[in-house]
């Protein structure tokens, strides 16, 4: 890759990392289901209104919607408004690669070698280790609903393989015309409609840009900087940058939000990211007829900010915008409360 292009892949990964911690910033301004709403909301107008019309059948649109969209963000939102830290959220959702992995096995034909299978045990290990941390040191609700955050996404990466979209940034902003009214509806019930006023009557200048980054800048920007490197390279080079979205993640929260990283959570990193790489990087064998992952898309493995995956599962790791509230230390923190 040239260096230019390398320096943007970096700052992706950079943008997705951080993006953890705007929406940690983002939960002390709104309900998390209503943030959710807000971001898909934000990302789909106007955008939607130039990119014409969907290139896939409309299954394939509402499936990843729902999916990523309402399952996926919806899970992470509630889990780290729950109390699960920015950084470690960062962290636990990379296991999105064992689980697509595992869902690509069954749907796709994709038969995962000995080298894949290594990785995702190494990274199911990393898994373990946090759980056991946040176990010791915060709530185990916030932790339980992020992985299933990342089985949703793993969910979404197959069905997106299958889709096979021809033009990227168009799937995109259509599937985040999809979250928007079932996020709405459940925020309404579930959170309450007093709570969601309560938010939108004292939006200021702080929660503004929250919903700006998380839409425009992780979404629009990041998700269409990775489609154009992806378009230009194998995505056995795009995708390595993804595994540093959690290193960008962890670290910003240390900074920023104070958020202590203890020694098991360490080991459990190099598990995770390590098994990760193994993981998505591994060669897969095939014994069905679909497209494999490297052809998705325009020959790009991965295409995902925020959550779309059109190839490896590292490449679309990342996307929980892609965390929000008040500075927490060594990882934990009470659940807050409307």
């Amino acid at each position: 890759m040239r260096p230019v292009h390398t320096a943007l892949a970096v700052l992706v990964a950079a943008v997705w990392g951080f993006n953890f911690v705007v929406i940690e910033i983002g939960l002390d301004h709104f309900p998390p289901l209503l943030l959710s709403a807000l971001r898909f909301l934000v990302a789909a107008l106007p955008a939607v209104f130039f990119v014409g019309a969907p290139k896939v059948a409309w299954k394939w649109v509402l499936g990843v919607g729902l999916a990523l969209g309402v399952a996926k963000f919806g899970l992470l939102f509630t889990g780290m408004d729950a109390g699960m830290p920015a950084g470690l959220s960062s962290l636990v959702l990379q296991v999105q690669a064992v689980f697509t992995a595992l869902f690509a096995a069954v749907a796709l034909g994709e038969r995962p070698g000995r080298v894949r299978l290594l990785g995702m045990a190494v990274a199911l290990a990393g898994i373990a280790v946090a759980g056991v941390d946040e176990g010791a040191s915060g709530p185990v609700l916030g932790f339980v609903l992020v992985v299933a955050a990342a089985v949703c996404w793993g969910v979404s990466n197959v069905l997106t393989r299958k889709a096979a979209p021809p033009d990227a940034m168009n799937f995109m902003i259509w599937v985040c015309t999809v979250p928007v009214l079932p996020l709405l509806a459940l925020s309404l019930l579930l959170e309450g409609p007093e709570r969601d006023l309560a938010a939108l009557r004292a939006l200021d200048w702080s929660g503004v840009g929250v919903i700006a980054y998380v839409a425009w800048i992780s979404t629009v920007f990041g998700f269409g900087a990775w489609s154009y490197l992806l378009r230009r390279y194998p995505a056995s080079s795009v995708a390595p940058f993804s595994l540093l979205v959690p290193v960008f993640g962890m670290s910003s929260a240390a900074l920023v939000l104070g958020e202590g990283v203890s020694g098991l959570r360490w080991v459990a990193a190099v598990l995770l990211v390590g098994g990760v790489a193994l993981t998505s990087l591994a060669p897969v064998r095939r014994t069905g007829g679909t497209v494999p992952a490297e052809q998705v898309a325009g020959g790009g493995a991965g295409a995902a900010a925020e959550g779309v995956s059109s190839g490896s599962p590292a490449a679309a790791a990342g996307a929980s915008p892609d965390p929000s509230g008040p500075l927490r230390t060594s990882g934990a923190a009470s659940p807050r409360r409307a």
